[in-house]
């Protein structure tokens, strides 16, 4: 991502799997949930962009899932995309292109990715700055077609207020690591979101007390 972070080690998990792959215990985790919500949200067919895809092992879920949307990953680690292309290559899904290198809190990206219907960013927001994700929501508001759909997932507090011990303990983790890391509080996302130019479409609470905060481009 856009310059450097401290992360603590259990930010983002992933364990050592055949040849390139990697194994985030967490993705395996919430993939059900996540495919039950884009049945929900999503639209059948067009172009999907994942955001920050990690190891590979959503996509190719979703890729198997549905099978009429072009999957398209990203992600900015070398190591993680290599776990990508051999998830991919494992599953035999033909609609999964070759993972992307993408920086997705930087200027720019939106204008030479346009045209997706469905942009997905899963579990990344509390791991950087606000200012970074207000840049990653604009481009992706950019990026979208007239009517396609941005989800976003993750722990959120709620009206500035972190509502589990979990939530509590895992946020001070990140932030004792790093000030300018953290749980977002699901309202200034949502400002972000319609600053944007988007509409809320629905807010839905997930699994592990997370939520899905689901945006869409008007058609006009």
């Amino acid at each position: 991502m856009t310059g450097h972070l401290n992360l603590p080690d259990t930010a983002s998990v992933a364990n050592k799997g055949e040849g390139d792959k990697l194994i985030a215990p967490s993705a395996a985790r919430n993939l059900a949930p996540l495919c039950d919500l884009l049945e929900h949200v999503a639209p059948r067919t067009g172009r999907a962009l994942e955001i920050a895809s990690g190891t590979g092992q959503h996509v190719v879920a979703f890729a198997a899932r549905f099978p009429d949307l072009q999957w398209q990953p990203t992600e900015p680690d070398a190591a993680r995309r290599a776990s990508i292309i051999a998830h991919a290559a494992e599953s035999g899904c033909a609609n999964i292109a070759p993972a992307l290198e993408l920086d997705a809190c930087t200027p720019g990206w939106g204008a030479r990715m346009q045209g997706q219907s469905l942009i997905l960013v899963i579990n990344l927001l509390h791991l950087v700055p606000m200012d970074w994700v207000e840049v990653l929501i604009a481009e992706a508001a950019h990026a979208l077609s007239p009517g396609g759909r941005f989800v976003i997932y993750g722990p959120f507090m709620r009206a500035g207020e972190l509502t589990s011990a979990g939530d509590e303990a895992f946020h001070a983790s990140l932030t004792a690591q790093d000030s300018r890391i953290g749980y977002k509080d699901d309202f200034d996302v949502i400002d972000l979101l319609q600053s944007a130019g988007l509409d809320l479409a629905e807010v839905v609470e997930m699994p592990a007390n997370n939520l899905a905060l689901i945006a869409e481009k008007p058609s006009f």
